[in-house]
């Protein structure tokens, strides 16, 4: 069991809101490979580490005997990747970042909000899959649709706003 890889470089341990602290140190660092390589290494990077993270937290559930322990949050760094792999999803500069014409930095926050939103409250298959399923799966299961709608609906509220504004 690798500690420091499930609690994302011991963000986990954060004593307020751990899972929020992880997904801050992600949001960052996601948006960096956003600028710097493209969405499909985000996606590719998020799918690999959750696999990784699916046996880490089997591992780590066998020895100690707890499930979802609050202190694993290497499934927020997944749940936001996959959020910013849908939405802003685009190629970028880093000197385009304050940019609000390319929807980047709208997109990326939203994802955030939202994703936070949906993994707190878990509604629908979210809170299903959460209650359901065990091991690695049901703790990387819910953050990744989690992570999936956000980045959905952040997408679909840009592409609204982009239409209000050709109306005006």
């Amino acid at each position: 069991m690798n500690w420091f890889f499930i609690t994302l470089g011991y963000s986990g341990l954060f004593p307020k809101a751990p899972g929020t602290v992880g997904t801050i140190v992600s949001l960052p660092v996601g948006m960096a490979i956003l600028i710097y390589f493209s969405a499909q290494t985000l996606f590719l990077a998020a799918l690999l580490i959750t696999i990784i993270a699916i046996r880490e937290i089997n591992r780590y559930e066998s020895v100690s005997g707890t499930h979802d322990d609050k202190r694993i949050v290497i499934d927020e760094l997944a749940g936001m990747w996959f959020a910013l792999s849908v939405a802003p999803a685009i190629s970028i500069s880093a000197d385009q970042i304050g940019n609000f014409q390319n929807g980047f930095l709208v997109q990326s926050l939203l994802s955030f909000v939202l994703f936070r939103y949906f993994d707190i409250t878990k509604p629908s298959i979210i809170g299903r899959l959460d209650r359901e399923a065990r091991g690695g799966i049901g703790v990387m299961g819910d953050d990744i649709v989690a992570g999936f709608v956000a980045g959905i609906l952040s997408a679909a509220i840009w592409q609204g706003i982009l239409q209000i504004q050709t109306m005006l």
